[in-house]
């Protein structure tokens, strides 16, 4: 490497599944410089084993970052060149490496990134429908009262809402968005350039039907269509009008109701459902 290349910190995008989907240049990278820092160093062997690589790798995770980040900023000062690759994809994008780099650009050091692979763009390219402008949520509250906070404040917007998910949590985050934002067009894409890659789409209700169960693996990028830009607006007489209808037609409790004029009129089920209590509160 270069003498001008030297006290370089490397922000370098690897592969989100498949090994292949790395840039000629991260390679060269990953070879010429002096020490990788990885999140997970097991993980990060397999990719430079399958490519002949043989730098010495370092951990740097969310759990020891700012400890670790002191040594490799030590290392950058005295002229080292080190590249940091999260687990799969871009570092920095909902995953560790920011103190990594606000230490070192408080410190002088230039910050190169190496772009690749990331799962949210790779998303887009197959969502299929209008997803610009998007919003990205990153990963979602674990608990359910803050995600539904969370998805209660942003209700309104009318751009795309991306976010990733656990497999343990997709149902009920998919469950609490159906609840709070209506039943949208959604596009879930699991396990994104892996042998088991799928892709499901359709409104959220349809994807919530359709789900296989309990044991799916591998984590999700999921894309919502934001709110319509005139988007269905009844006074609380027609809300009424409706959740009386659906009670005559189908003997269903108020929360059934709420949930299929939520489905028939595109409207969030909360407004709804705030509506009825209202109008239950005026003429009981």
């Amino acid at each position: 490497m270069d003498r001008e290349a030297r006290g370089v910190l490397y922000m370098v995008a690897t592969p989100i599944g498949n090994l292949e989907d790395i840039t000629l240049r991260a390679l060269r990278v990953l070879k010429e410089v002096d020490l990788v820092a990885a999140e997970d160093t097991r993980r990060s062997k397999i990719l430079l084993s399958a490519h002949g690589i043989k730098t010495p790798l370092r951990s740097l995770h969310e759990h020891n970052e700012k400890e670790r980040s002191a040594e490799i900023l030590s290392r950058l000062q005295n002229g080292k060149s080190v590249a940091y690759v999260s687990d799969a994809g871009t570092p920095c994008v909902s995953d560790p490496g920011r103190h990594l780099v606000r230490a070192a650009r408080d410190n002088g050091i230039r910050v190169v990134p190496v772009p690749g692979a990331c799962a949210l763009p790779a998303a887009l390219s197959v969502c299929g429908f209008q997803a610009e402008p998007f919003l990205f949520c990153g990963f979602l509250p674990p608990r359910s009262n803050r995600r539904r906070r969370f998805l209660e404040s942003i209700m309104e917007e009318e751009c795309s809402i991306i976010f990733y998910e656990s497999p343990a949590r997709i149902r009920e985050t998919l469950e609490d968005a159906l609840d709070i934002l209506g039943d949208r067009q959604v596009m879930a894409a699991r396990e994104l350039t892996k042998v088991f890659e799928e892709i499901r789409e359709g409104k959220i209700s349809e994807l919530l039907a359709a789900w296989p169960g309990a044991g799916v693996k591998g984590e999700f990028t999921v894309m919502l269509q934001g709110a319509a830009r005139e988007p269905a607006v009844l006074s609380e007489r027609e809300i009424g009008e409706q959740l009386l209808k659906i009670l005559s037609e189908k003997g269903v409790s108020l929360r059934d109701a709420v949930a299929e004029a939520a489905r028939r009129t595109q409207m969030p089920r909360k407004k709804i459902y705030d509506a009825a209590l209202r109008i239950r509160r005026e003429f009981p």
